[in-house]
């Protein structure tokens, strides 16, 4: 089942009596499991009918134990499973998962790890409850991710302020929810969301981010890209120099590639390069502007100032004075 099937099952009460939710995005199982813990019971049963464990400090004869138990006041028992891949021995589950409790709705939350399809366990599960995987969004899916949870609570966004939030937050789905509810509460509903909105409310720059400094050094802008480079040398808190050459590095990886699939078609080149249509343009100046030897020259600079930014080789240059000249290495 997907993420969306099983919050509508859970909103119209369609419960299951076993859900195992796994894998490497912690976001969506917590929502999940959130939901049930929340919504399920009302406040008086909780207290009698809603148990929660953690997996490191229980088993699976202790879950069981719990599973089994009736329900004291309302009609449904609940049983969460936190941590739950800190259990030992969880193929012991399997003689409660063929006959499980129908009153016990049964919730482990298996983080950041898979579980394994080829055993009685997850053929088991997949019979009677919910098995569901969590995956991570790729960076590419972030912005059309921002844009649809936006749009769910009646608001929209400019690309270029999605992608800014993308730029600035990453791939960690709970710190982007975060600032999408922050978003949500200072602004009304209906609102399109700019760029100067991003800056005001979550405080990344408009006009100072890697996103800049990327299209400015991408259309070898030297003016700008010092502009921009000088404020992260001031602003070195907020713009640490590793996260700016890991973007940097991912630019102009693409941009490589984009010369190996350039004269084919639009969607096998945003495919090869993991990103949306409408940002090819910025690698095709890119393109225009560094050859293939260039770019592998830029690639190899970025590897030795990471390092640099580490430590590496490297005394007393701050990432301030490291940034310039990573920033004049490319332009030159």
């Amino acid at each position: 089942m997907t993420y969306n099937q099983i919050l509508a099952d859970l909103k119209s009460k369609k419960y299951y009596p076993i859900y195992f939710l796994y894998g490497e995005e912690s976001y969506f199982i917590d929502v999940i499991t959130d939901y049930i813990e929340n919504n399920v019971l009302d406040e008086g049963q909780k207290e009698f009918d809603q148990t929660v464990v953690y997996g490191k400090d229980t088993d699976v004869p202790t879950i069981v134990s719990h599973a089994k138990r009736f329900p004291m006041l309302g009609h449904k028992h609940v049983v969460i499973v936190k941590e739950a891949q800190e259990i030992k021995k969880i193929d012991d589950l399997l003689s409660y998962v063929n006959q499980p409790l129908e009153s016990t709705i049964l919730v482990f939350c298996y983080k950041y790890t898979k579980l394994d399809q080829r055993k009685q366990l997850a053929k088991s599960l997949s019979k009677i409850g919910v098995v569901f995987e969590s995956k991570k969004l790729f960076e590419y899916q972030i912005s059309e991710w921002i844009n649809k949870q936006l749009g769910i609570r009646g608001y929209s966004i400019q690309s270029k302020a999605a992608l800014l939030m993308t730029e600035f937050l990453g791939t960690d789905l709970s710190k982007v929810s975060n600032e999408i509810e922050k978003l949500c509460i200072n602004l009304p509903k209906g609102t399109e969301i700019t760029p100067t909105h991003i800056e005001t409310n979550i405080g990344i720059s408009k006009d100072y981010n890697v996103f800049e400094l990327q299209n400015a050094l991408g259309k070898k802008d030297v003016v700008r890209a010092n502009q921009i480079i000088n404020y992260f040398a001031a602003n070195q808190r907020d713009n640490p120099m590793v996260k700016v050459v890991g973007l940097l590095y991912g630019f102009f990886v693409k941009t490589l590639i984009y010369h190996q699939v350039k004269g084919k078609n639009e969607d096998t080149i945003a495919g090869a390069l993991s990103v949306p249509k409408f940002y090819l343009k910025d690698y095709k100046i890119a393109s225009q502007n560094y050859n293939m030897n260039k770019l592998t020259r830029i690639i190899s600079s970025l590897r030795e100032y990471d390092l640099k930014a580490k430590g590496v080789n490297n005394v007393t240059a701050t990432d301030g004075e490291l940034m310039k000249e990573l920033v004049f290495k490319i332009l030159h």
